[in-house]
């Protein structure tokens, strides 16, 4: 199994990069989970089960979450750090859908 590095860029204190290491990975987590809620604001849109006041609202709030993401980002200088953890994650995601798949067919043609 292959290993996400969560430490980052050394600074020559262990404690700094591990906290670091770690808040990238909840910032990645975060973006994560805001996209997920995008996502669901625009199936409920295409449904019709918001109305505009409501869509507005969600927007305005999703948009607020994005800036502030970014500026915790910025300001902990941890940008790169969770565009790498990103990446690596997507990596993952793609193997292991792509073992699933392996494993499915294998099965289906013995």
């Amino acid at each position: 199994m292959r290993r996400i590095d969560l430490v980052g860029e050394a600074t020559g204190e262990s404690e700094t990069d591990a906290a670091s290491g770690l808040l990238a990975l909840v910032m990645t987590v975060v973006e994560l989970l805001v996209e997920a809620m995008e996502k669901e604001a625009i199936r409920r849109m295409g449904s019709g089960v918001l109305n505009p006041e409501e869509i507005e609202r969600l927007g305005t709030r999703l948009l607020a979450i994005e800036d502030e993401i970014e500026v915790i980002k910025e300001r902990e200088g941890i940008d790169n750090d969770v565009d790498e953890l990103r990446t690596e994650l997507n990596g993952l995601l793609s193997e292991g859908i792509e073992q699933v798949y392996n494993d499915h067919h294998e099965g289906i043609e013995r």
